[in-house]
């Protein structure tokens, strides 16, 4: 097996101690997690979010406030959004700051449309007013796709689309992300404007700390830890899983090669796991009882549900290929490192210390191309 150097932890640390970074959304799940490991790195992270999304919250039961600039405020904002992002003088900024839940799309569409397109939108002319800043990510997701179900795995330059309001405001953030490179931050003109500007589109990710509603594993978490029901709506629908450490490297990695050698990188990257990892809705469920040790069973959830893609994967060669991206933690790793944060969160254990564990534990695998 052949290392990769360029996805070593070290590689990371070095590249991000001192950089200062703007992420919005820090206050969210995945937003937590890499706010933490952005601090751990050294870098000078100011984050923008409304409060965290939810009780408990991760953000909080990580104490991150005190190691970073952290802003509460409304994306939809544009005029706070200029004012924070001039303040923080960024080196680099991370959009994430989303309305990220389906079947909520479906209770609240407009504010879906405001927070996911207009909020890019926003953060896209602070970037523009802002002279320093030289990378620019937009963290979407797997559904942005126009998804016929053949069964095949989708490729960064197949049409987007969306069937329900959270998968199409994502696919028209894409879109504007496109827009504004082209119009803006145009890669022929590079030595003009000095920013370079991605996507990064990602699986299913799971993890510790995610309590959000309607989401497969945080319902198994509850459930768990309530002694409550636990049960499915989708049992055949197919997912990418991935622990969220996995995605989040990848967007660091994208961030260090913008930064780095400018434009080559620009454009949309799939983040996602293997084939192999992408599994049934049943298969996790039972996997994650098995894990849990729990007696368990599922049940299927009655009643008529939204509209949710049968059949959803992502070929992850360009960013294999061109990134030296692969995943760390298949899919029985990503459950097992749930249950251990989940247990550890049950008897008391301070989770900023078995986050940072697994953070250190995720920075030490090696992997490679056999």
């Amino acid at each position: 097996m052949t290392e990769h150097p360029s996805i070593r932890a070290s590689a990371h640390q070095r590249f991000w101690k001192n950089r200062r970074v703007f992420l919005s959304g820090h206050t969210g799940f995945k937003g937590s997690w890499l706010t933490l490991w952005l601090i751990k790195m050294g870098a000078k992270v100011t984050g923008y979010a409304l409060k965290p999304p939810t009780t408990p919250s991760l953000f909080e039961l990580l104490k991150l406030k005190k190691d970073m600039n952290s802003v509460i405020a409304d994306i939809r904002d544009l005029e706070r959004v200029k004012r924070e992002i001039k303040n923080a003088n960024p080196d680099i900024v991370i959009h994430m700051a989303a309305q990220p839940i389906v079947r909520e799309s479906y209770r609240i569409p407009v504010e879906t449309y405001e927070t996911n397109v207009m909020g890019t939108v926003n953060v896209l002319e602070a970037v523009r007013s802002c002279k320093n800043v030289r990378v620019f990510i937009n963290v979407t997701t797997d559904k942005v796709y126009e998804n016929r179900e053949l069964g095949k795995s989708f490729k960064e330059g197949e049409p987007l689309g969306g069937y329900d309001p959270y998968s199409s405001s994502k696919a028209c953030s894409e879109i504007v992300t496109a827009a504004y490179r082209s119009s803006f931050f145009n890669p022929l003109e590079f030595n003009n404007h000095g920013v370079a500007v991605a996507t990064a589109r990602a699986g299913n990710v799971i993890g510790g700390g995610d309590w959000a509603s309607d989401r497969l594993v945080p319902d198994f978490v509850r459930a768990v830890l309530s002694d409550g029901k636990i049960e499915i709506r989708n049992p055949g629908a197919t997912r990418p899983w991935q622990h969220v450490l996995d995605p989040l490297n990848g967007y660091l990695m994208i961030c260090e090669r913008l930064y780095n050698n400018g434009p080559k990188y620009a454009g949309a990257w799939n983040i996602g796991p293997d084939l192999k990892d992408c599994k049934s809705v049943g298969w996790i469920a039972e996997r994650f009882c098995e894990l849990w040790g729990s007696s368990k069973s599922c049940s299927i959830q009655k009643g008529k549900h939204p509209h949710e893609a049968h059949f959803l994967k992502l070929d992850n060669s360009k960013a294999k290929k061109q990134l030296g991206w692969y995943p760390k933690w298949d899919i029985n790793e990503a459950i097992s490192r749930v249950v251990e944060w989940t247990k550890a969160y049950e008897a008391g254990i301070d989770v900023r210390e078995i986050s940072e564990r697994q953070i250190r534990d995720f920075e030490g695998r090696r992997v490679g191309r056999l």
